[in-house]
């Protein structure tokens, strides 16, 4: 069979890439400061740099103050808090997460105080950074560790009602227990923070690229490891049940953790929930790129860009990420 060219136009794609102004004009997706969350690390103990990620540090609550308020002017509306604590204040069940003087509810305060309803303001609900074993909830009785679900719920319900009390805008559970978000929501309503709401680290997977942050909160496990409880890299499927569940027991937001990843799983859920959908670019992902742009292998601001977009582009409405003070201000954001 012989093909013949028909006579007619010749399509050309390439018009609409003409110009700055004209891609821009045409672009299907975009990333603002408002779409970024900005990760802090507040500290009781020593402040100082993250050796782990570059340009990160751990602040102490009255230094926080001062990186919001550059955020807040940058356009990045929104933090989500981790404490850290020392390791003498560590124990068994995470007592110390419960503290309503730690360094989350100080800052929580102050911040509220300073800023008002201009900042919004998410912290993360997890033992790990507070235990003495690194794990996220209270070990199970028997011969090989494990964590107690069901025993852990409490705590962690104790620990997101010290956050609202103290200013929270939302909680967010990332411990991945069954029923979490549950408890969570029947001891805020309890207690009369009908108003506040969970951001829901729905779908939360047993990760490699979490090791930098976990030196960052302290929080690496003593001995084992968390895939008795974080989801299998493996599955798919599953990150739809978790959600589900998650929506089911009063979620108000979904999380995807990490992000790059699982760009799949962000537009699955996309697909299939209506809540919003926060992906979060996690501390192996950043050091990635920083690591990788101080040995020349890459332009820092356009790799940032190109991993911002591509979250946004698989669905995700918010970003957590510790590029967000940089991108703001370098006007990496388009």
């Amino acid at each position: 069979m012989t093909l013949t060219r028909t006579a007619g136009p010749v399509v050309r794609p390439r018009r609409l890439r003409a110009t700055a102004a004209l891609r821009g004009a045409v672009a299907e997706t975009d990333v603002l400061p408002r779409h970024l969350i900005a990760p802090l690390f507040v500290t009781s103990g020593e402040p100082g740099p993250v050796a782990g990620m570059p340009g990160v540090e751990r602040h102490a609550p009255e230094r926080a103050l001062a990186v919001i308020e550059e955020l807040l002017r940058l356009g990045v509306r929104t933090v989500l808090l981790f404490g850290v604590v020392e390791e003498r204040a560590k124990d068994r069940v995470g007592s110390a997460s419960r503290d309503p003087h730690g360094p989350v509810p100080r800052t929580l305060a102050a911040a509220r105080r300073e800023f008002g309803d201009d900042v919004v303001l998410i912290t993360d609900v997890c033992l790990c950074g507070y235990t003495d074993h690194g794990h996220c909830g209270v070990p199970a009785a028997g011969r090989r560790f494990s964590v107690d679900n069901d025993a852990t719920l409490p705590l962690l319900a104790a620990m997101a009602l010290a956050h609202a009390e103290a200013g929270a805008d939302l909680v967010a559970p990332s411990d991945m227990m069954d029923g979490r978000v549950g408890r969570v929501r029947s001891e805020l309503d309890r207690a009369g923070h009908e108003g506040i709401g969970i951001l829901s680290y729905a779908v939360k997977y047993a990760s490699a690229f979490y090791g930098p942050f976990r030196e960052a909160a302290g929080s690496a496990p003593e001995h084992g490891d968390r895939t008795g409880y974080q989801m299998d890299p493996r599955n798919r499927r599953e990150a739809h049940k978790e959600a589900r569940l998650d929506a089911a027991e009063g979620a108000d937001m979904l999380m995807v953790k990490p992000a790059l990843a699982y760009l799949d799983v962000i537009s699955d859920l996309r697909a299939a929930s209506d809540l919003p959908l926060v992906a979060y670019n996690v501390s192996g992902e950043y050091a990635m790129v920083k690591h990788a742009a101080a040995a020349g292998a890459l332009d820092e601001a356009h790799a940032v860009r190109e991993t911002l977009t591509a979250i946004r582009r698989a669905g995700a409405d918010l970003i957590i990420t510790y590029h967000a003070r940089d991108a703001a201000l370098g006007g990496w954001l388009g």
